[in-house]
């Protein structure tokens, strides 16, 4: 049997968790002011864009509102709006920074839809490339990334603030 190491992983592992709160990953993530840190690639008016460290490709971005809700219809249409027009100008950027050719883009609403923060709704924004699944996941349940994160978020963060 083969080996598959990712040691960055321990870091994860090893970090304190953050006590139970009121506020979702997403509203603390909003509410810091360490963009780079947190792989935030984009701030507009009611909400953000930020690569999801768990990612199912590389580039893949996930719009949150700065409203934390789990439905839809908490946000009002202005939000709304203003969540799409993201998802779109993401998709232009990744399309320009990263040439995929297609995407996933979607929303899990609730436990059972596959949400992992429920309390906090977001799209996800994950370029596809030919071939790119291949027998890791597959066999392996493993995902290889051929950029690190950090990296990623730089060339994106540049791309929108052109």
């Amino acid at each position: 049997m083969e080996l598959l190491h990712a040691p960055w992983r321990i870091d994860y592992i090893r970090a304190p968790k953050s006590p139970p709160s009121d506020h979702s990953l997403f509203t603390r993530i909003a509410q810091s002011n360490d963009d780079a840190a947190n792989f935030i690639v984009c701030r507009e008016r009611t909400c953000y864009a930020v690569l999801n460290t768990f990612p199912y490709n590389g580039g893949h971005l996930m719009v949150v509102p700065y409203k934390q809700t789990a439905e839809l219809s908490d946000l009002t249409d202005e939000e709304l709006c203003d969540l799409m027009k993201l998802v779109r100008r993401s998709v232009e950027v990744l399309r320009r920074v990263m040439k995929p050719d297609g995407f996933n883009i979607g929303m899990n609403l609730g436990k059972v839809a596959g949400a992992g923060i429920v309390e906090h709704l977001h799209m996800h924004v994950v370029p596809r490339w030919n071939g790119d699944t291949n027998f890791m996941p597959v066999i392996a349940d493993t995902r290889v990334l051929p950029e690190a994160l950090a990296d990623v978020a730089a060339r994106l963060r540049a791309a929108f603030a052109a």
